[in-house]
């Protein structure tokens, strides 16, 4: 836990640089960030992430930090689709693998993208968080993927519970979610 402490302790300094939200030197690489810690510890760091956010929330901040929590998109969608109220119904009678098939079909990054986009405004700091509680529905890697398209020159920051080396995604430490690149460590 110490440890945990002192590194979420390093993410305030971070976003106060200004190379953060310039951006990371001259290869022109886009902002995207990955804060990876132990499962266990989600609703330390969900406690520290509300921290974070009030750290700037002050008139005359010029870092405007919104907050994408995959799985609330994702029942945002499953309403925005009239279909939230039958999930239950539909898992208890057709099982788990219908479920997930079913919400696979309109849960595609394409749909959560269409809402960052829509409430972006002025924002230029992107928290996206609700990763373990959203999989397997949605997988970290392809909103990555498909998020640089929309978020061109905007700091990104992915809380993932899990492990991330700086090549590969591994949620929870088990599941391997895929090979990602272009994402930096936010604090070693």
């Amino acid at each position: 836990m110490a440890n945990l402490n002192a590194r979420l302790d390093q993410i305030i300094p971070k976003i106060k640089e200004d190379k953060f939200i310039e951006g990371r030197g001259l290869g022109n690489e886009i902002s995207f960030y990955v804060f990876d810690y132990e499962p266990q510890d989600e609703l330390v760091v969900r406690d520290y992430i509300k921290h974070i956010k009030k750290e700037f929330c002050y008139e005359g901040s010029n870092r405007r930090i919104i907050e994408f929590d995959l799985y609330k998109m994702l029942l945002e969608i499953t309403k925005d689709k009239r279909i939230f109220d039958r999930i239950f119904e539909m898992e208890e009678r057709q099982g788990k693998d219908q479920l997930f098939k079913a919400m696979t079909t309109f849960a595609k990054p394409e749909v959560f993208l269409g809402k960052i986009k829509e409430q972006m405004g002025d924002y230029n700091v992107v928290f996206l968080t609700g990763i373990g509680k959203v999989y397997p529905f949605v997988r970290s890697h392809n909103i990555l993927n498909n998020l640089q398209e929309v978020l061109d020159n905007v700091p990104v920051i992915m809380f993932f519970p899990g492990k991330y080396d700086g090549q590969s995604l591994q949620l929870f430490g088990k599941f391997k979610d895929d090979n990602y690149y272009r994402a930096f460590r936010l604090v070693d």
